[in-house]
């Protein structure tokens, strides 16, 4: 594996890790970490550099799965303050 492809790997694995660590419940939070650490245990020894690309594409992939996860996204907060000004109290 060549450094640059090393490098890029090793900022995935621990972007994954980090991201991960964001779920607020225990059991999917430990899951993800448990899968992703196993997944990347699994692949340590490929060598073919476009089977490297495509690990790497899908975990780029499933990271922004675990984002989309761990963020609540923004519009939804202001939609539901939005909202809340038009009901009666």
């Amino acid at each position: 594996m060549a450094s640059s492809s090393r490098s890029q790997v090793l900022s995935l694995y621990k972007t994954m890790l980090r991201e991960s660590g964001r779920f607020s419940s225990y059991n999917y939070r430990s899951y993800a970490i448990r899968r992703i650490k196993d997944a990347f245990r699994e692949k340590k020894n490929v060598h073919d550099s476009h089977e490297i690309q495509s690990l790497v594409q899908r975990a780029k992939e499933n990271l922004e799965v675990i984002k989309r996860q761990t963020h609540p996204p923004y519009e939804n907060s202001c939609n539901a303050e939005r909202i809340e000004a038009f009901l009666p109290r």
